[in-house]
């Protein structure tokens, strides 16, 4: 059978696209899904990836950059002494890109499927373009929206991880260094005060 590599990062939309291609191709194919822990992002994300697991009723394995094994993109940083800037994140390349390369040379898989919702068309198609790999794009082909993923998941009881109750677009790490929206840095100052403290200092600290 060929093999789809589900990357779940722990995101509404990548949680029903792993439903989504065990829907369309688990009878057809092997499924896996994976996931790249990062230590930075909210605990809770981890309940949402067992919540998720045990709705599927599959397991999720995860994925580790071996030359960062405590998984912090702040290690990826201090390592780097390089947060974020027109060269992009270290973080995304060391715990997120890597990760999935060494995965890759440990796994044989064919297809990769991730979030990308049919809102997200243009992303994706540059994606695509950027990667030698074959992407599947399963909510772009059903129609999935983002809020559509999170209606899903809320009428299957499962409640999204809780960052997405503050207003943070997304799942990713607290304090994430690619974002440069006021509002968002504003949220991570009254709700997490001691991470926008953290990525101060080492900004600072850093230059």
């Amino acid at each position: 059978m060929s093999v789809i590599a589900v990357w779940f990062s722990c995101g509404a939309a990548s949680a029903i696209a792993a439903k989504e291609t065990l829907r369309r191709y688990g009878d057809t194919h092997t499924v896996q899904i994976i996931n790249n822990p990062v230590a930075e992002e909210h605990d809770d994300n981890r309940r949402f990836l067992r919540d998720v697991a045990d709705w599927l009723g599959v397991g999720i394995e995860k994925a580790y950059n071996e030359k960062y094994p405590s998984a912090s993109a702040e290690d990826v940083w201090e390592h780097r002494q390089y947060i974020s800037g027109i060269a992009g994140a270290p973080c995304t390349i060391g715990l997120k890109k890597e990760a999935r390369r060494q995965w890759e040379e440990r796994n044989e898989v064919h297809y990769h499927v991730l979030g990308f919702t049919a809102d997200e068309q243009k992303r994706f198609e540059q994606f695509q373009a950027n990667e030698w790999r074959e992407v599947l794009p399963v909510l772009i082909e059903a129609g999935y929206t983002k809020q559509a993923c999170y209606d899903e998941l809320r009428e299957a009881g499962i409640s999204p991880p809780y960052v997405y109750e503050l207003g943070l677009p997304n799942a990713n790490c607290l304090g994430c260094a690619k974002a440069t929206s006021p509002t968002y840095w504003n949220h991570i100052r009254k709700h997490f005060p001691e991470v926008f403290e953290r990525r101060a200092a080492q900004s600072r600290r850093i230059g």
